[in-house]
């Protein structure tokens, strides 16, 4: 189960999700959505981590937008995510980002150092949100906006972790590789998953790659056990 909390900004109050351990208290993972809002996958994911240990804060980042729920029920639920997406302007959800990493950072439960992670378009802001603050740690899935953020790759001091699919037709294989040059460094992680196609942690039919999304998840829950310990 998750809280609703709302975080101030130079707009108004911003809603964030927020889960706790079963200890009550643990480190802070800031959690960026993907395209599709806090979703039922994200809360899902959100709870996986509450149940590793930490406080997990996932953020509202459509809250300025009207009319941006997304029923993935729709046969065009991908176009309309992706034009929900575009009408956020970046810098603005990259300052929405930061302050609720400072929200968490403040959370009387959240002890300990912070990580930021995401998903897909949370994978990249989740990297900007990493290069413009001192988080320690961050994990990175897909992140569909990286090829866009290299130029920042010299500002994230942030121990790393970075997810992709083999067969991901929207960050190929060519791309990834530039992705790796860039962010490459003594505590970075890339892993590639064979066959997995963008948004592969996703449960949806769409996206879902079983196998990769297994082994991402072990391998996520081993780097924050070594980077961010409970």
């Amino acid at each position: 189960m998750s809280a609703v909390i709302e975080i101030p900004t130079p707009d108004g109050a911003m809603p964030a999700h927020l889960w706790l351990p079963q200890s009550g208290s643990g480190p802070g993972i800031l959690l960026l959505q993907e395209i599709f809002g806090v979703s039922h996958y994200i809360r899902s994911r959100a709870a996986d981590l509450a149940d590793l240990g930490y406080v997990v804060l996932a953020p509202e980042l459509y809250w300025r937008l009207e009319d941006a729920e997304i029923d993935e029920s729709r046969e065009d639920f991908l176009e309309q995510a992706l034009q929900t997406a575009g009408r956020l302007d970046w810098e603005e959800t990259v300052a929405d980002a930061v302050a609720a990493l400072g929200a968490l950072e403040e959370c009387a439960e959240a002890t300990g150092p912070t990580a930021v992670m995401g998903f897909c378009f949370g994978g990249g802001l989740a990297f900007n949100v990493a290069a413009v603050t001192d988080v320690p740690v961050l994990v990175s899935y897909y992140g569909s906006a990286l090829p866009n953020l290299l130029h920042l790759a010299d500002q994230v001091d942030a121990a790393s972790l970075h997810i992709f699919g083999t067969a991901d037709s929207y960050l190929t294989m060519d791309t990834v590789e530039t992705v790796r040059a860039a962010v490459a460094g003594p505590d970075v992680e890339v892993h590639l998953h064979d066959g997995a196609g963008h948004a592969f942690d996703n449960p949806h039919p769409a996206f879902h790659h079983a196998e990769a999304s297994a082994a991402a998840w072990r391998q996520t829950a081993d780097f924050l056990r070594r980077h961010l310990p409970v």
